[in-house]
């Protein structure tokens, strides 16, 4: 299993940490996603993946979801 951390900016309640969840479940071999919630700062996700995510459809997954990736934290 492999652990990704990415910092996403622009959510600030339950209902952003639900969508984002959503999304980035529907990953190929996303297993588990966690959300530590900055309200209206840089919120933390991290996912649990049977395989390395791909950058680019981890940032759509989070656009589609109506946030913003700021970077991969590990």
């Amino acid at each position: 299993m492999i652990t990704s951390t990415w910092s996403v900016s622009g959510m600030t309640c339950s209902h952003c940490v639900k969508s984002v969840t959503e999304e980035l479940s529907q990953l190929k071999g996303a297993t588990n996603v966690e959300v530590e919630l900055v309200s209206g700062g840089v919120s933390q996700v991290t996912v649990l993946s049977i395989g390395e995510l791909d950058r680019d459809a981890v940032a759509a997954a989070i656009d589609e979801a109506g946030y913003d990736l700021v970077a991969q934290s590990r």
